[in-house]
């Protein structure tokens, strides 16, 4: 039995995350098409969606690492984190319903960068590791 024969429980449940946040994402695109068609809709929709797959990607690789899983896994947390305030926010005020808190989306967005930035930091792991 190889490390590979069963994927570990954080990484599912980041998966499982990502499969909903991309289900998010398709169901505020079709709101933008024909209920809410504003651009706030449409750039929360992306956002889900572009995000969700990445997320996946950050999970696969936390997986597959023997030396950075644990910056995969923040880089995922810290992502889908950081997406769901930014685009819930956004989407919330597509809606005319407020706002989820004040700053949500900036906080989100900043949430979001850091992912970013710590996939660059466990890939660099990884690297020097290797």
């Amino acid at each position: 039995m190889t490390r590979f024969d069963k994927t570990p429980r954080a990484e599912l449940g980041i998966a499982a995350a990502a499969g909903l946040m991309g289900a998010a994402g398709v169901a505020l695109a079709a709101v933008a098409a024909h209920k809410v068609p504003t651009p706030a809709m449409a750039s929360a929709a992306q956002m889900l969606m572009v995000h969700a797959v990445a997320v996946l990607a950050i999970a696969a690789w936390a997986v597959r690492s023997t030396t950075a899983g644990g910056w995969w896994r923040a880089a995922a947390r810290a992502m889908l984190l950081g997406v769901a305030l930014f685009a819930g926010d956004i989407a919330l005020r597509g809606f005319e319903a407020g706002s989820l808190f004040p700053m949500a989306a900036p906080i989100g967005g900043s949430l979001t960068i850091l992912a970013w930035v710590l996939v660059a930091v466990a890939a660099a792991v990884e690297w020097v590791r290797s």
